[in-house]
């Protein structure tokens, strides 16, 4: 299966931002107003798609893509939608040694239908806390780059032992984008950084700083978090113009997804990037499928 590549910059030299949010099918978000009432859970995607033009697909981390699925899911947006699809876990948080490449067979299987479409706009693979900088860790993560190869990627490391120039490095040789993590200050988490290591695509996640939250272990605690406008300022006005120079394309992607703080700060960030020239990118062209 060829590689979706990305196309040249835009005339005008702007990269081009989608933003959005980490899943998109919470029912709190019938009560918190985003969705209408009564909405149930096959008809938010459609919603979705009509105030954002990309989603980052959560589901797939827990339970391995199936192409009828994702066909199904793909036909209830526009054809200019773009999805960002999890790597499952089975690859990132609960590795069988012996399976784990027929675990990225099936999930190459499962996703294909986005890449044939040209909707497929990064596989993540979202690496635990766990998964510390050592040298079994770093050959399989090797192993599994070169697995996934030909598909858009983008590597989020929890630990902090994974930034470093070497690192970055390597995955820039691989075209793979480091994503950038907002998440509350903790010493072993990774910490937020404008490093782009792919030249097609610059990705970043806004997890919260509900510091509390992450202790406790609890989920719904964890990201439990609203961003203010300052600190989305932040963001906006140094770390992401930053990688927009670098890079043709963005994702930008909210986790806040407690009480529909999610889809409220994009839509802020949303504003923000547009009144500094970084507009939303709703027209990426249909990819070639060629090679690289």
């Amino acid at each position: 299966m060829g590689m979706d590549v990305m196309p040249p910059l835009e005339p005008d030299g702007i990269s081009r931002v989608r933003v959005g949010t980490s899943g998109y099918s919470y029912p709190e978000w019938v009560d918190a107003g985003f969705y209408p009432a009564g909405t149930r859970s096959g008809r938010m995607l459609p919603l979705y798609a009509q105030q954002f033009s990309a989603a980052e697909l959560n589901y797939t981390w827990y339970q391995m893509p199936k192409a009828v699925a994702i066909d199904r899911m793909r036909r209830q947006v526009p054809p200019h939608f773009r999805f960002a699809v999890k790597l499952t876990r089975t690859m990132t948080h609960e590795v069988d040694r012996d399976q784990w490449r027929g675990q990225v067979a099936r999930y190459r299987d499962g996703v294909a239908p986005l890449a044939l479409a040209g909707q497929l706009a990064a596989v993540l693979l979202q690496l635990p806390a766990s998964f510390e900088r050592t040298r079994p860790r770093r050959h399989y993560l090797a192993a599994l780059l070169e697995e996934l190869a030909e598909l858009p990627l983008a590597v989020e490391f929890r630990h902090v032992s994974w930034a470093t120039d070497r690192v970055f490095a390597e995955l820039e040789n691989r075209r793979v984008a480091l994503v950038a993590v907002d998440a509350p200050a903790l010493p072993y988490l990774f910490p937020p950084l404008d490093v782009v290591t792919s030249p097609d695509l610059f990705y970043v996640r806004f997890h919260g700083r509900n510091l509390a939250g992450w202790r406790s272990g609890n989920m719904q605690q964890q990201f439990d978090y609203a961003y203010g406008a300052a600190e989305l300022h932040e963001w906006a006005e140094t770390r992401i113009a930053a990688m927009a120079s670098r890079s043709r394309r963005g994702l930008v992607f909210f986790n806040n997804h407690v009480r529909a703080q999610a889809p409220a700060n994009a839509r802020q960030l949303m504003a923000m990037l547009a009144k500094q020239g970084l507009p939303e990118d709703a027209s990426w062209s249909d990819m070639s499928s060629t090679s690289t």
